[in-house]
């Protein structure tokens, strides 16, 4: 006689949490998944008042003019310097939203950042690290309109996908795709 086996009905959030209690370091999403779910993100930039809305991903694979644009975007706005961006921030980012349950736009107050605006940075200030993963395109600095950004932190901090800071004085989250640590 054969016994049934009834698995736990997750709701979206709950799987997506799941799914982010691996390491960044295997595939993000699950192909069962990505191929269900185009991708989609839209920003403003804080420092050059630009907006971008931008499907990345089509459920299959990421669609390339699309990164080109996200690189051009999210490039050191001081120097005009652009760098690939880790498609795995883009997925947390995207990931984040879902978990927060919110379609609105990320503000951007710094992606990709030159090693020259990255020195002039640190000129200024104790909390800009020397090998700062800006450098290389694998970390970003967000709000998401609609959340405490405090809210936010946490939501982040609960997919465990990187490291991820928080600026209570400055108002925005550091999300990075290097190992878990939180500040």
């Amino acid at each position: 006689m054969s016994q049934q086996i009834s698995l736990p009905n997750f709701s979206k959030r709950t799987f997506i949490k799941t799914l982010l209690s691996a390491s960044f370091s295997i595939p993000f999403i699950p192909s069962a998944f990505a191929k269900k779910n185009t991708r989609k993100l839209s920003f403003y930039h804080t420092h050059t008042g630009k907006s971008l809305s931008i499907t990345y991903h089509d459920g299959q694979s990421f669609i390339k003019p699309a990164l080109q644009e996200i690189n051009q975007f999210l490039g050191d706005f001081r120097t005009g310097e652009h760098y690939p961006i880790d498609t795995r921030l883009l997925d947390g980012l995207y990931l984040l939203q879902q978990t927060a349950n919110n379609k609105d736009k990320f503000e951007i107050i710094s992606a990709y950042r030159s090693p020259k605006t990255n020195q002039q940075l640190r000129n200024k200030s104790k909390n800009v690290a020397k090998r700062s993963l800006h450098m290389q395109g694998k970390a970003i600095d967000v709000r998401l309109r609609g959340i405490n950004t405090k809210k936010l932190q946490q939501l982040a901090k609960s997919l465990k996908i990187g490291g991820v800071g928080y600026y209570k004085r400055s108002d925005f989250i550091h999300l990075d795709t290097g190992r878990v640590r939180y500040w």
